[in-house]
C-alpha cells in the first residue's frame, strides 16, 4: 500500500516543491540553501559560535549574562533566507506540510540531551491569536516533535491568560517585561509538570523572553528541569 500510494503522491520538497525520494525532506539545492545551524553552538540557546567546540559546554555573550531558566537548548535553522521563508510559512500562511520536516530537524538538534523521558510542551498562545490563525505553530511543531523523537506531548500544559502586546520593535529589556508572569501552568492541566524533565518548543528564538517565561511557569508548576528547542534562532551577525 505505501508503495502504491509513493507512485501515486510522491514525495516533494518542502522547499520548492520539487519531486523527491524522501519524504518530509529538501532537494539538493533547497538543502543547500537552506541555513541548518550545525558545529560550535551556545549550550543554551543554540546560536552558532566562532571556532571549534573542544567539548565543553560553552555560552554566547548573552547567555553569560541573562539568567536562562533551563538547563540546554538548541535550534535547527538560523531565522534568515530559507529558515526565516519556513518559520513565516508555518506561523502565518498555514504550511503545516511544513511540520513534519521541521520536526525532524528539531529532532536532530536536541540529539546531545535527547533522553525517552522528555516531556515535550510547546509555548502556549493566547486564545485569541489562536481563533484568527487558527492553530498554535508552537503546539503543531510539538506534537510532531513528539511523534518524530517517540516522546510523550503534553500541548496544554501552559497557558497565557493575558494576550501581551507583540513582541516585534520591543527592546530585549521590553520583550521581557512584556511576557513575565504572563505564562502560567494550566490550572486543571499543569500537574502533569510535576517532577518532570520538561522540553519546551517555540518556532523562533530571538531575545529567549517567551522562553524564559514558559521555562519559569513549568518550574513553578514543580518540573525537575527545563530544555528548549526552537525551529530557528534569530542571529545578531546572521
Amino acid at each position: 500500500m505505501q508503495s502504491a500510494l509513493a507512485v501515486l503522491y510522491p514525495a516533494q520538497c518542502v522547499g520548492c516543491g520539487e519531486t523527491i525520494d524522501d519524504a518530509h525532506g529538501l532537494c539538493g539545492k533547497c538543502w543547500s540553501e537552506t541555513p541548518f545551524i550545525t558545529g560550535h553552538v551556545c549550550d543554551k540557546c543554540g546560536v552558532p559560535l566562532p571556532g571549534e567546540s573542544d567539548g565543553a559546554a560553552d555560552l554566547c555573550d548573552d547567555c553569560m549574562v541573562l539568567n536562562r531558566p533551563w538547563s540546554r537548548g538548541r535550534a535547527a535553522l538560523l531565522y534568515q533566507g530559507q529558515g526565516r521563508h519556513f518559520v513565516i510559512g508555518i506561523k502565518y500562511y498555514d504550511r503545516l506540510d511544513h511540520v513534519p520536516a521541521a520536526a525532524g530537524w528539531m529532532a536532530r538538534a536536541i540529539r546531545p540531551f535527547l533522553t525517552s523521558d522528555l516531556l515535550v510542551v510547546p509555548v502556549p498562545a493566547h486564545w485569541t491569536r489562536m481563533f484568527r490563525r487558527k492553530y498554535n505553530q508552537a503546539a503543531e511543531l510539538a506534537r510532531a516533535l513528539a511523534k518524530e523523537a517517540d516522546l510523550e506531548a503534553a500541548p496544554t500544559a501552559l497557558v497565557r491568560p493575558t494576550r501581551t502586546e507583540k513582541q516585534e520593535k520591543k527592546s530585549r529589556e521590553e520583550r521581557f517585561a512584556n511576557l513575565a508572569g504572563k505564562i502560567v501552568p494550566h490550572p486543571k492541566r499543569g500537574h502533569v509538570l510535576e517532577d518532570r524533565r520538561v522540553l519546551l518548543v517555540d518556532d523562533v528564538f530571538t531575545s529567549g523572553a517567551t522562553l524564559t517565561a514558559s521555562a519559569e511557569a513549568c518550574l513553578a508548576a514543580g518540573a525537575r528541569e527545563v530544555f528548549v528547542v526552537t525551529l530557528a534562532r534569530a542571529a545578531k551577525d546572521a
